[in-house]
């Protein structure tokens, strides 16, 4: 920031250069020499760009996860975006906050320490006016949330953190899991307050009104893996998680209950309508088959297998004896 001088030392220096004690080269040096930056050792900045960056990346995701989750689940076009990933101490990250407002309090297993996620009312009171009914507006006045709104958040906001799950599954496996609902920021005092955190802000757009979301992850709580906060790093890990899935297991896991139709069929015959209006009980019909002979087996109208009939048991059964 560049200083201001007072007038009686711009006319000393005016006198100076006018005398010749100062010259304008050395006034040029001196601007074009590099000065100190200041540094705040009470604020000191544990988290590179890169690790902001990544971080960045990670909950850019997560805006995308939670805008389509809210979408589906409150039936209302909902916007989730990211505004920005930012350093700062626990103490101004909580004097930033209005209140009322609601925090709520959860953890990472099996990383250590405790996260906060922050939402305004302006993205709380449009949610709970859509899951009563409503149209998703805003209220008219700002106020505490009754019991039964709080409740309602709670389960609410744990569907929220689950997101956070498939979003760091790349770089770190974590369960998240709800501790404690509050509406006063002052009241939530889970670390000290020159402690580092990262503050996620992610922007939300619900009909014609505007609100924040606020993710408070604590350098405590990152230390353990700030090695693998590198876009190389996180790229590697999708990738090779890509390349580990096995895709058939998973494809087998989803279609193992779906239920399938199987039909086995004895032999075909051919008659006229004339014949077949005269059919009565104790008439034998001849097919084309022969006494031994495979039977077709079709499942859900497709020819599959070959196989023999018989009994398990007391019921009738086949047994597969060629794949088709």
């Amino acid at each position: 920031m560049a200083e201001i001088l007072s007038q009686e030392e711009i006319d000393a220096l005016l006198a100076a250069l006018s005398t010749g004690e100062v010259k304008p080269e050395d006034i040029r040096k001196e601007e074009q020499r590099p000065k100190a930056k200041k540094y705040d050792f009470r604020r000191p900045n544990k988290l590179s760009k890169e690790h902001l960056r990544t971080l960045y990346m990670i909950h850019e995701n997560y805006g995308r996860l939670v805008a389509n989750f809210l979408s589906a689940y409150l039936r209302a076009n909902i916007q989730v975006k990211i505004v920005s990933v930012e350093q700062m101490t626990y103490e101004d990250f909580i004097v930033s906050l209005p209140a009322p407002t609601l925090l709520t309090l959860f953890t990472l297993e099996p990383l250590k320490g405790t996260a906060i996620l922050e939402t305004n009312l302006a993205f709380v009171f449009p949610v709970i006016d859509l899951l009563f009914g409503g149209r998703g507006e805003m209220s008219a006045s700002t106020r505490e949330l009754t019991a039964i709104e709080r409740h309602v958040l709670r389960r609410l906001n744990g569907r929220l953190l689950e997101q956070l799950t498939y979003v760091w599954s790349d770089v770190y496996p974590v369960t998240p899991k709800l501790e404690s609902m509050e509406t006063n920021p002052q009241f939530v005092q889970v670390m000290s307050p020159n402690d580092i955190v990262a503050v996620v802000t992610l922007a939300t757009t619900i009909g014609q009104n505007e609100g924040l979301m606020n993710i408070c992850l604590p350098y405590m709580m990152l230390e353990p893996v700030i090695s693998r906060l590198s876009a190389t790093q996180w790229f590697a890990g999708a990738v090779e998680k890509e390349e580990r899935v096995d895709w058939r297991e998973t494809v087998a896991k989803i279609l193992a209950p779906v239920p399938v139709e199987l039909i086995a069929y004895c032999g075909r015959a051919k008659l006229k309508v004339r014949d077949f209006l005269q059919l009565q009980a104790g008439d034998v019909i001849t097919l084309d088959s022969t006494l031994g002979e495979d039977l077709e087996l079709h499942v859900d109208g497709l020819l599959k297998f070959k196989v023999q009939p018989g009994l398990m048991g007391r019921k009738r059964a086949v047994q597969i004896t060629e794949v088709i």
